[in-house]
C-alpha cells in the first residue's frame, strides 16, 4: 500500500484530484495518468456497482495514484467493503454532526480504535499481508467528511476535532439547497456559510477542501490561492461534455 498521502494532507500541500462517475477502467487509467494525486470513485451520484468500484480502485492504485471512494451513505458495511477492495480512504456525504464523523472513522479502523470487521480481500493481499495492512490502516487510512448542510456548518468545530478526520470537502450544491437557494452560490446566506467554513476550517489544522465542479482552470487557481488543500477538479462527465461542446466555438 502507498504511504504518505495522509501526511501530505496535514502538511499544507495542495492535493488536486478528481471524481469518477463512469465505470470503464480506461477512464480511471486515463485520469490516473494525467497527473492527479488522488481520484475518487463516486458511489453516491452514479450507477457504479461495488464490483466496478473494485476494478476502478485497482486501476487507480496500480497507476500510483491514491484511490478514494465517495460513499453513497455513511454506511459501515459499505465502508468495510470499499476499504477491503483497496480504497485508501473514504469521502463521507452529509456529515452533519460529531456522532456521524465518529461513526465514519470507527468504520474505517479495526478494533480497538474502531469497529470495522476483519476480512481478507485485495487490501490485505488476499490474506498474505494482513499484518502489514493492519499497520497501514492504523496510520494511513484517510477520512474526508463532506460539509454540505447548514447543520454541518453549525457543528463544524466539533466535526473537525474528531480524531481520525483528516479533512473536509464542501458540497456547494447541497449546502446551497439546505439554505433554500439551490445552485445560488452568490446568495448572501451561502457566502456567509462559506466564510464560516473557511474560518473554522483554517483554524482546525485539517485539510480544507472544495469541489471545483466545472473544468475551469481559473477557478481552480482561485481555490488554491484561497488556501484550499484538498481540491477536486471537476469530474469525468463534465470534462468530457465541455471538451465535446467546444466544437460549437469553431466557425465552420
Amino acid at each position: 500500500m502507498q504511504t504518505g498521502f495522509k501526511l501530505r494532507l496535514s502538511g499544507g500541500r495542495t492535493e488536486i484530484g478528481s471524481w469518477i462517475t463512469l465505470a470503464h477502467p480506461a477512464i480511471a487509467e486515463i485520469m490516473a495518468k494525467a497527473g492527479f494525486s488522488w481520484l475518487a470513485v463516486d458511489l453516491e451520484h452514479s450507477v457504479i456497482t461495488i464490483r466496478e468500484a473494485e476494478e476502478l480502485i485497482r486501476v487507480i492504485d496500480l497507476c500510483g495514484v491514491v484511490p478514494l471512494v465517495r460513499l453513497s451513505a455513511n454506511d459501515p458495511v459499505q465502508i468495510k467493503r470499499v476499504m477491503d477492495a483497496g480504497a485508501h480512504g473514504i469521502i463521507v456525504p452529509m456529515v452533519n454532526s460529531v456522532a456521524l464523523a465518529e461513526q465514519a472513522v470507527a468504520a474505517v479502523r479495526y478494533p480497538a480504535a474502531g469497529n470495522r470487521g476483519v476480512g481478507l480481500a485485495r487490501a490485505q493481499g488476499y490474506g498474505i499481508s494482513f499484518a502489514e495492512y493492519r499497520s497501514w490502516q492504523a496510520q494511513e487510512a484517510v477520512v474526508i467528511v463532506q460539509i454540505e448542510h447548514i447543520e454541518a456548518v453549525r457543528n463544524l468545530e466539533g466535526i473537525l476535532a474528531v480524531d481520525g478526520v483528516d479533512g473536509y470537502i464542501v458540497g456547494p450544491y447541497d449546502l446551497s439547497g439546505s439554505l433554500g437557494v439551490p445552485g445560488d452560490f452568490e446568495h448572501p446566506e451561502m457566502c456567509k456559510a462559506m466564510a464560516r467554513i473557511r474560518e473554522v476550517g483554517g483554524r482546525s489544522g485539517k485539510a480544507t477542501g472544495i469541489h471545483v465542479i466545472e473544468p475551469e482552470i481559473a477557478q481552480l487557481k482561485q481555490r488554491i490561492e484561497e488556501q484550499y488543500r484538498f481540491v477536486a477538479y471537476s469530474l469525468d462527465i463534465r470534462m468530457l461534455d465541455v471538451a465535446c461542446r467546444q466544437i460549437h466555438e469553431v466557425s465552420l
